[in-house]
């Protein structure tokens, strides 16, 4: 992507933020930790058995032997026009000690709320999370009085490390099996998520049509850049 590994871009995107005191590359294929290496991006081999990216993000905080106050952010590795300010939003939520987990949503056009590809969510008055799901939600009964607007959630993760493990203790529920969204694990086992509001964009790289749109996105949001 513009002449760079898109792991490279993450990399980029996360120190860009300034929040982190590191960051590290979790991966379980050779060919990205050797380009890692060549990179000088700091990278944690992992086991391959995750089945999701949350199991294995726990995996390299225990690698990296991190202090027990820590709080641990998974970016997928396939976003590299990251606005490294949803990075300092998502920092921001942690002033709240009773903050355990927290994540991001974008204010979300009505007219994709039923996509199943766009996951919504709905919150509690201190945004807390009530729900996530791939159906409209809310259910809007009549147009003319619509008393909330259609949130979409953004894929950041933050985790206290205690939260993170115990996470990963967890089974999976019958919630995020029907739904196949492994934070409604979180929310049927009681570990209240923290929404916080965004107005900032991204775009991950899921087919090959992606990658245009994508350099597009970095040429305009860091012009000083030298891509």
């Amino acid at each position: 992507i513009l002449g760079m590994p898109m792991i490279q871009h993450v990399y980029r995107r996360a120190m860009e933020s300034e929040v982190f005191t590191s960051a590290h590359v979790a991966t379980d294929d050779e060919r990205i930790y050797k380009v890692c290496r060549e990179l000088l991006v700091p990278v944690v081999m992992t086991g391959a058995e995750h089945v999701s990216g949350t199991d294995r993000v726990y995996e390299a905080a225990c690698l990296l032997d991190l202090d027990q106050d820590s709080v641990v952010v998974n970016i997928q590795g396939d976003e590299p026009a990251l606005d490294p300010r949803m990075l300092v939003q998502l920092r921001n939520v942690f002033t709240d000690a009773s903050v355990s987990v927290a994540t991001l949503a974008r204010p979300l056009d009505p007219s994709d709320a039923a996509l199943p590809d766009i996951v919504k969510v709905v919150c509690a008055g201190n945004g807390d999370a009530l729900y996530f799901s791939r159906a409209p939600i809310p259910f809007v009964r009549d147009t003319g009085n619509m008393g909330s607007e259609f949130l979409a959630h953004v894929g950041l993760y933050a985790f206290r490390l205690p939260a993170l493990r115990r996470f990963t203790e967890l089974e999976p529920s019958p919630l995020e099996l029907t739904e196949q969204l492994e934070q409604l694990r979180l929310l049927e086992n009681g570990v209240p998520i923290r929404v916080a509001l965004t107005d900032c964009s991204t775009h991950g790289v899921d087919r090959p049509e992606d990658i245009a749109i994508v350099e597009s996105l970095l040429k305009e949001r860091t012009p000083c850049k030298p891509y």
